[in-house]
């Protein structure tokens, strides 16, 4: 969960446009949550519509977001809100809050990857803690690669399987050191495969054409 405090609040042709201190790293369609702003009809849980950090002159005749690109505002939100037309307001007060709760795979996918029976229900709580680090880090590996993915859908086949693939990997590590890998005499490292594996499943690192 990232909270990020609130500077500035507009309202033009019924969309919010909410400038905050630090950037929350959200994109179009993911849902944040406003609250604590002074300013009258701000607080919602809505759907980011725009992240583009100029000023909001308002729509078209067609309906589409029209931005003044020579005025900057950085960390800036944009969704729908009916209201009467405000402009830029300084607030001394609330915040936008952007929670990823992500749920591609379950503990039994990992035990079923694995091939075992756990002995005990402290290995029971340690792969559910597994698998929501696995849940959470692909998701933001592929985010970080371009993708718009739901969190609680798993986009594909094969990036379920990077996702159990990582969770299994994660418990693996358990008690070891230097993960699969340790240094030898000589000081290399060597890297594990699966990781690369995991990556190719996941569609990460993939090459950028035009």
């Amino acid at each position: 969960m990232a909270v990020a405090s609130v500077q500035h609040v507009r309202r033009v042709d019924n969309y919010a446009a909410i400038q905050t201190l630090t950037d929350l790293e959200v994109q179009p369609g993911d849902s944040v949550t406003v609250a604590s702003v002074a300013t009258t009809g701000f607080n919602a849980t809505a759907v980011v519509i725009s992240t583009e950090p100029y000023f909001l002159e308002g729509t078209d005749q067609e309906g589409y977001l029209v931005f003044d690109y020579d005025i900057p505002k950085p960390n800036q939100i944009v969704y729908a809100n009916s209201g009467d037309d405000l402009v830029y307001t300084a607030v001394t007060a609330g915040t936008v809050t952007y929670t990823q709760s992500v749920s591609w795979i379950v503990a039994a996918d990992v035990l079923a990857w694995l091939g075992i029976d756990v002995a005990t229900a402290n290995d029971t709580a340690f792969v559910t803690t597994c698998v929501n680090a696995s849940n959470a880090w692909c998701y933001r590996k592929r985010r970080e690669a371009g993708y718009i993915d739901s969190m609680t859908t798993v986009p594909s086949a094969d990036v379920k399987l990077g996702t159990v693939m990582y969770a299994a990997t994660l418990y693996r590590e358990r008690g070891s050191v230097d993960s699969f890998a340790s240094f030898d005499a000589m000081g290399t490292f060597p890297v594990p495969s699966t990781l690369g594996r995991i990556m190719q499943l996941l569609g990460c690192g993939r090459a950028q054409v035009a």
